[in-house]
């Protein structure tokens, strides 16, 4: 015989699949969420589709380190956006820490070096209104809102330690495309090298390993930083 006090023990402690109920997390929609993911996405794709109406270069173009953390940016936000809006389970925190650190260093790279005349490495010149459109949207408002997001609308403490050394894989990959690019392309070539500190004609080889040496130290350090903050920043409790 079935001992229906045991039956009535198991209601409650386990689901029908046998998942523990205390396991089942109950999902809501987070349509405040969703659009403002899905604004920051569009704003990344309205940033590039400037730059490529304005570009003679599309090669070039996308060369770009901003180029391409706004096109992974696009992606994911409308990615967690779409998921915010069906109730599903926040994205992997991984890809989304990712994400945020790249998008920052684009902004940062941007206002601190590139666009700062006094670096050294400076890359100011005179802009079509197109241009300066883009750049705004690309190097301000789609960094600025990243932080906006993970701050106000992501659950605290998802990243982990590991994360920071994982996220340097990208940028660590960028280098050698970089130099790979330049060496296929004729001395002179204009853009030859996407920035001024990987440029070889300028530094030689050596010269441009220290600098990205410099640069993957800061941008290791900057991600040890977006880890730090979120174990301790106060936000919200819910998956966002």
């Amino acid at each position: 015989m079935i001992d229906p006090s045991s039956s009535r023990s198991r209601v409650g402690t386990t689901s029908t699949a046998g998942v523990p109920a205390a396991a089942v997390v109950p999902l809501h929609r987070r349509p405040v969420a969703a659009v403002f993911r899905a604004l920051v996405s569009l704003a990344a794709l309205t940033g590039v589709a400037f730059d490529v109406t304005d570009s003679h270069d599309l090669g070039r173009l996308f060369s770009y380190f901003t180029v391409q953390s706004n096109l992974l940016i696009a992606l994911v936000f409308a990615w967690s956006a779409h998921r915010a809006w069906t109730a599903r389970p926040a994205a992997s925190p991984r890809i989304t820490g990712a994400a945020l650190l790249y998008i920052c260093i684009t902004g940062i790279v941007f206002h601190f070096v590139l666009d700062n005349a006094s670096s050294g490495f400076s890359m100011t010149a005179d802009r079509t209104q197109l241009e300066s459109i883009a750049n705004q949207l690309l190097h301000t408002v789609t960094p600025i809102a990243a932080v906006l997001d993970w701050l106000l609308l992501t659950a605290p403490g998802r990243f982990r330690f590991v994360f920071a050394a994982q996220w340097l894989v990208y940028p660590l990959l960028y280098f050698p495309f970089a130099l790979a690019r330049g060496a296929l392309l004729s001395p002179g070539t204009d853009g030859r090298y996407p920035y001024p500190f990987l440029d070889v004609d300028l530094h030689g080889y050596l010269g441009v390993l220290g600098n990205a040496v410099t640069f993957g130290l800061a941008f290791y350090v900057l991600g040890l930083a977006v880890f730090l903050v979120d174990r301790f920043r106060p936000g919200p409790h819910a998956p966002r």
